[in-house]
């Protein structure tokens, strides 16, 4: 068994793994396709690994909610930072050699005072750590100006999703205003999303731009705010930007001019360049943009009426609608840049949208290579506004059992580029198939921007109150393959193909399960046969988390 060995605690707080298991032999290639392990056998000759040096648990400060015996999904984080090694059951390809990085709200309260919604929780980065079959994980808190602030002071101190520092008085208040003008009071909780960059540097982000947070994969440590040298200004942008190893590119809303502003930013860079802007066609406002999708030569620029509302980000107490408002006679579109040329291709209406996010996009040619439509698909809540407010943390904790979850499809845009006015949108596949349920989705990233077949997503089995199951979707055959546990909430599916690939799908899913009675596990699917292959236990239970990247071993 390899030996576990802390390389200098001060720079580096995740164990390195080495011994006779860290070479590369053909001994411990991974088992072909239809030769992984199944649950079943995995409980009846189980493999398991178990750190040779016991995890370092730093208690936080007591402002723990958790009670034992409850899911573990919709409470605070119990520790400030934990890591260790995993004990294994099953098998861990030994291909599978990198870092996973999980992002999402951890801490839902400051002492007695406890938020209201999902997305006020401060951020908590999670990190699954494979090499040589074994897996050393680890969490912390991201040091962002509002959780320090917090910590400090033990009030809310920024504005949140849904939270709003409270006022000493009327002058205080008038302050707070114009501290929200200029972006003062805006968060910079960095609780949504992490990405690496084409450059290696990784970056939590969130749906302001000054939560841009640089952090440290190998340690967790928060490096510093990553700061645009651009003159763009702005105070949001996509939650969801889109990064390659040769650019990041992204939306910033103007709240002024009802538009959006298309940049792209090369690797080494800290400074944004325009490629070109959109106007909206209707509404007072931008329609929302968490993400958006792109193809091969185009940015699709989604204009959704659910759209930001310069009034309810003035409120101190949230609408049902929090930060935004629903405009359906201003309709929904959809337009499509170059990016080459920074020209509009098409800008089409279509029927009314919902979604936070987009699966991927790609160019339909017709017999003589010429591109006709964009195809853009999404995870599409049937233009229902309601999901929203279902992600109360209230709501979350207090399933009865009805089936409360709002329906929601894969749904699939088709954007003629041959001058047409209207665009379609349907299901892409029977949305029984996934249990009418349907958020959280990753793809193969080779084939981002291009013709696809399947995607990982988070499903429902009904009756529920939010998504609870790993779904891989096939948009050929139009059929659904679900893992499902009892009482367990699951986290994104991130794929990671195997390299070497040629088969779309093959590779690994990789989840963090929230489970009933206050546990948790995170869990390797097969990218081709979906079924288990490995799990391995936190020795607490980790509160739901949102969106995750790769980085892998240089």
């Amino acid at each position: 068994m390899a030996s576990i060995t802390f390389v200098g605690s001060s720079n580096n707080i995740f164990p390195s793994i080495s011994g006779p298991d860290s070479g590369n032999s053909d001994s411990h290639v991974f088992p072909s396709k239809g030769q992984l392990p199944t649950r079943r056998r995995m409980l009846e000759s189980p493999i398991v690994r178990v750190a040779t040096r016991p995890p370092v648990i730093i208690p936080s400060t007591p402002t723990e909610t958790e009670s034992k015996g409850k899911l573990a999904a919709w409470t605070s984080i119990q520790q400030e930072r934990w890591e260790g090694e995993l004990s294994v059951e099953g098998e861990i390809p030994l291909w599978l050699k990198g870092t996973y990085l999980r992002n999402g709200p951890g801490q839902w309260n400051i002492e007695d005072y406890n938020f209201r919604h999902l997305f006020d929780g401060y951020a908590t980065l999670v990190r699954l750590h494979f090499e040589n079959g074994r897996l050393v994980a680890g969490h912390r808190q991201i040091e962002s100006e509002a959780y320090k602030a917090a910590m400090k002071s033990k009030k809310l101190c920024y504005r949140e999703f849904s939270e709003a520092p409270k006022a000493d008085n009327f002058i205080s208040y008038i302050g707070e205003l114009a501290s929200l003008f200029s972006g003062a009071s805006l968060t910079d909780n960095a609780n949504t999303g992490v990405v690496r960059l084409g450059d290696g540097r990784v970056v939590c982000l969130t749906e302001t731009i000054k939560g841009s947070i640089e952090v440290d994969p190998n340690t967790l440590d928060t490096i510093g705010q990553f700061e645009y040298t651009d003159n763009l200004g702005g105070l949001i942008h996509s939650a969801h930007p889109i990064v390659t190893e040769s650019e990041f590119l992204t939306l910033l809303p103007d709240l002024v001019r009802s538009g959006y502003t298309v940049v792209r930013m090369e690797p080494k860079s800290n400074e944004r360049k325009v490629i070109g802007r959109v106007d909206c066609r209707g509404g007072p406002s931008p329609g929302w943009v968490h993400s958006f999708p792109v193809t091969e030569h185009y940015v699709i620029v989604p204009e959704m009426p659910l759209r930001y509302c310069a009034q309810n980000l003035l409120r101190a107490e949230p609408t049902p609608l929090y930060k935004f408002e629903w405009h359906p006679d201003s309709k929904g579109f959809m337009h499509v840049m170059c990016k080459a040329s920074g020209k509009i291709v098409a800008s089409v209406e279509v029927p009314l949208y919902v979604t936070f996010h987009f699966i991927n996009a790609y160019e339909e040619l017709d017999e003589d290579g010429r591109v006709t439509a964009v195809i853009a698909d999404c995870c599409e809540h049937n233009a229902d506004t309601t999901i929203l407010d279902k992600l109360r943390l209230q709501n979350l904790r207090s399933f009865s059992g009805e089936d409360v979850l709002p329906d929601a499809r894969v749904g699939r845009f088709t954007i003629p580029l041959d001058g047409s006015p209207e665009g379609k949108l349907e299901a892409a596949l029977d949305p029984d198939q996934h249990g009418r349920g349907m958020d959280m989705c990753s793809i193969n990233p080779a084939h981002l921007g291009k013709k696809y077949r399947y995607a990982y997503a988070c499903g429902a089995q009904r009756p529920c109150n939010f998504p609870n199951t790993l779904t891989k979707i096939d948009l050929v055959t139009k059929t659904a393959k679900s893992w499902h546990a009892e009482g367990a909430v699951p986290s994104e599916p991130f794929f990671v193909a195997r390299p070497g690939a040629t088969e779309e799908d093959d590779g690994v899913v990789i989840s963090m399960i929230s489970d009933k009675n206050g546990e948790g596990y995170a869990l390797l699917l097969d990218g081709s046969s979906f079924e288990e292959i490995a799990r391995a236990k936190f020795p607490y239970g980790l509160p739901y988390g949102l969106h995750g990247c790769w980085v892998p071993k240089k």
